[in-house]
């Protein structure tokens, strides 16, 4: 058997292979704990939008100052984003909180074959 032909069947199998292969694309969006009632509305509906296009979505919440003493504020306003969301969106990773910021990260909802 010619080398050079396996080898380019070999490639072509691979091409066919990555070109199935999905790309998975992370997406952030930052909020603050004291977040207006517009504000939180624009960025959950940009939340929507990226979920809807298949792309998972990393949630942060800045903290600055003396927020930094009340992580409630943030855990509350995430739970109140993953309450809003879950028609779309899944929650993949809990709130964590990592020096001056928690995050939280969501999946678009996998239509399952009924």
């Amino acid at each position: 058997m010619d080398y050079g032909k396996f080898k380019y069947e070999q490639d072509q199998k691979a091409r066919e292979a990555r070109k199935n292969q999905q790309q998975t694309v992370v997406k952030e969006q930052k909020f603050r704990p004291k977040i207006d009632e517009h504000d939180y509305q624009t960025k959950k509906s940009n939340v929507e939008r990226f979920l809807g296009k298949g792309n998972k979505v990393k949630v942060t919440i800045m903290f600055r100052g003396r927020e930094q003493s009340r992580p409630e504020l943030g855990y509350r306003l995430l739970e109140r984003l993953a309450e809003d969301i879950q028609e779309v969106g899944q929650v993949e990773s809990r709130p964590k909180q990592d020096g001056r910021n928690m995050t939280m990260v969501f999946g678009p909802v996998r239509k399952g074959k009924n």
